[in-house]
């Protein structure tokens, strides 16, 4: 599959042709281009594939502090004038932005790009033997699979009349898939996400669905109430990510977040979570590599959030880092957090009665002031007696906040990376460990599958 995006030297060669048409006080240029592959499977064969190539360009023009941008797919150089003379007319009309602090100068990056050739080449063949791994043992234990496989290859650049460029080039791919029992009442589901396709074990995924979907059949109900959970690292995430992509620093200085503090300001300093817990983001991590700028081409570095329990850091956009004399930190596009040295196995012996959950679904807000959130277990939820598994339990309906979880925490595994994105889409590296934790709290039974 021939790989479409443009390099560093056409970004380059687009983006003086570009700033070249402007006549704003100043302009910067964003520019995005890929292919992005998929391929979906269904009762056990694959039902739709598809490749999609597409590249974008978005023009910011300013005129003192009004600012505007307008965006274009279309790159001769008639439609690249006009989506600049677009954005500069568009700025002329708008109010001026109070907050607009200018584009900025040259900046320095790490040198890291998160790209992997064997993503890159990867063809529609590819990803239906990918496909084929799951739905044949599916096939031949009378299951039913049901999945999607999608990875993208692609850059990006930034550009200003100031003289700032910053290019890199990217790589992902995601995994999910969920088999199902043919009488409808079991179901398993895993799923994983990487730059590099080769660290994905397709097959081995495939088995642990298989498998759970073989436990899962003819669930029974248990009582809702506080329950010892064993959260695998899919789980996890999808809870600790809430909290993670919450630590806005306006949000918690304007009193409108968890990390306000009462009489003002913020948490940055205290102690919040079980001292084992840190989380930290960086972009030069393997683990997590991610393109190290932003849409304005403000460095991303390696960042401190949770160290040893405490806040050490919040996320700061530029103009609220001025404001309050800090630098601005970027967004961080994935994490990783530190686990510990206990085995799924080990947790599970070590629980008298309690609940193994594989994900969560169908997660919605309900008090942003404690990041309380609703949601539902899903594809695999097993009563523990006595240190083994029973049987299977019906799903349930959970309110919890994560900041309740790393409280309650009782033991960890090793770290992993997983898919914990409720839709399974690709992005930023997601590395947590599985947690056993005590009083997590199931309000009501669910009777999805």
């Amino acid at each position: 599959m021939a790989v479409r995006y443009f390099s560093r030297a056409d970004a380059e060669a687009l983006a003086q042709k570009v700033l070249g048409f402007s006549t704003a006080d100043e302009a910067r240029m964003n520019l995005n281009s890929g292919v992005e592959g998929n391929t979906r499977f269904a009762q056990n064969q694959i039902s739709t594939a598809g490749d999609a190539y597409d590249a974008s360009i978005t023009v910011t023009s300013a005129f003192g502090k009004k600012v505007a941008s307008a965006t274009t797919n279309r790159f001769d150089d008639e439609s690249l004038r006009t989506v600049v003379q677009t954005s500069e007319r568009l700025a002329r009309l708008v109010p001026e932005d109070p907050e607009y602090l200018g584009e900025l100068p040259p900046q320095t990056y790490i040198p890291v790009e998160p790209f992997f050739e064997g993503t890159a080449n990867m063809s529609p063949e590819d990803r239906a033997r990918a496909v084929v791994a799951v739905t044949g043992p599916a096939a031949r234990q009378n299951l039913v699979s049901t999945g999607f496989l999608n990875h993208f290859t692609g850059s990006q650049a930034v550009a200003n009349k100031k003289g700032l460029f910053a290019y890199a080039r990217a790589t992902g791919v995601n995994f999910t898939t969920t088999v199902r029992t043919p009488d409808g009442t079991g179901s398993g589901w895993a799923g994983g996400g990487e730059n590099d396709f080769s660290k994905l074990n397709v097959a081995e995924l495939g088995e642990r669905a298989i498998r759970k979907a073989e436990l899962s059949r003819n669930p029974r109900a248990v009582e809702p109430g506080e329950w010892t959970v064993i959260l695998e690292p899919t789980a996890v995430g999808n809870l600790v990510s809430l909290m993670a992509f919450s630590l806005n620093a306006r949000q918690a200085d304007e009193g409108r977040s968890f990390f306000s503090k009462q009489g003002g300001g913020n948490k940055i300093g205290e102690k919040f979570l079980d001292e084992r817990i840190s989380i930290v983001s960086d972009p030069a991590d393997p683990r997590m590599a991610a393109v190290p700028f932003s849409g304005e081409g403000l460095p991303n570095r390696r960042m401190q959030w949770i160290e040893n329990g405490s806040l050490r850091n919040l996320i700061y956009g530029r103009f609220w880092a001025q404001k309050n004399n800090r630098e601005p930190t970027g967004f961080p596009a994935g994490y990783a957090m530190t686990g510990g040295n206990a085995s799924m196995e080990e947790m599970i012996r070590s629980t008298e009665r309690g609940l193994l959950v594989t994900r969560m679904w169908y997660i919605r807000p309900v008090d942003p002031r404690t990041i309380l959130f609703t949601g539902l277990t899903r594809d695999g939820t097993f009563l523990i007696e006595n240190g083994r598994i029973t049987t299977a339990v019906k799903n349930l309906r959970w309110n919890e906040s994560p900041i309740f979880l790393l409280n309650n925490i009782e033991m960890m595994t090793e770290p992993q990376r997983v898919s914990a994105s409720e839709d399974g889409s690709p992005g930023g590296a997601i590395i947590v460990p599985a947690i056993k934790a005590r009083d997590f709290t199931f309000s009501s039974l669910s009777d999805a599958v």
